[in-house]
């Protein structure tokens, strides 16, 4: 008798388990924001797309005149707004250069969201950041890719279309908001693609 007591006690017990097991899987609900390998896979492969995009824009000589597409009439980067907004819902319009194009390349067609900041020196040795290209407020998952460009005082600014001017970066009558440290070189820039899925 009292093994038949013991039997059915640790039957219930293991039913219990069970069945508490059961509900607190059925009140985790699983998304595809949780955390998870596949998550950090996708991450993995948006940093990737950032890096890949940014050395592309470098090995094809886009990424300097980005910095340099300049419109020294009204003093801000050549874009119908300031920063470069991406208009529609389907994120087709970037910076109107090719660095923006190479981005589009990269990032759309996978339905991922992004930003672009130029992150440099100050004249008083701080940082500051000019956001180049915005598509809203960054997820948690964000990821972001890094390159360094550096800046001389007779780097040339691009017109609207992404042509060289006669004009350079360091002449007295411009006023990028990039500024010159008084150093050897004209300023560091650190270009930031921040990546997300949408």
């Amino acid at each position: 008798m009292r093994g038949q007591a013991h039997t059915l006690e640790a039957t219930v017990a293991g039913l219990l388990m069970l069945s508490s097991l059961i509900f607190a899987l059925q009140m985790t609900a699983v998304t595809p924001l949780s955390a998870s390998t596949s998550s950090q896979h996708i991450e993995n492969q948006q940093q990737a797309a950032g890096e890949g995009a940014l050395s592309a824009a470098a090995s094809q000589g886009v990424l300097k005149p980005a910095i340099l597409y300049w419109n020294t009439t009204i003093e801000q980067y050549h874009c119908k707004q300031t920063p470069c907004q991406r208009t529609d819902p389907y994120y087709t319009s970037t910076a109107p250069n090719g660095f923006g194009d190479i981005l589009t390349q990269a990032f759309n067609a996978n339905g991922i969201a992004y930003n672009v900041q130029f992150r440099y020196q100050t004249r008083e040795g701080g940082t500051a950041t000019d956001t180049y290209i915005y598509s809203g407020v960054a997820t948690d998952n964000a990821v972001t890719a890094t390159r360094t460009v550096i800046l001389r005082d007779d780097d040339t600014l691009y017109d609207a279309e992404g042509r060289p001017t006669d004009t350079q970066i360091g002449d007295s009558m411009v006023n990028h908001t990039i500024k010159d440290t008084g150093g050897n070189i004209y300023n560091t820039v650190r270009i930031e693609v921040i990546a997300w899925r949408i």
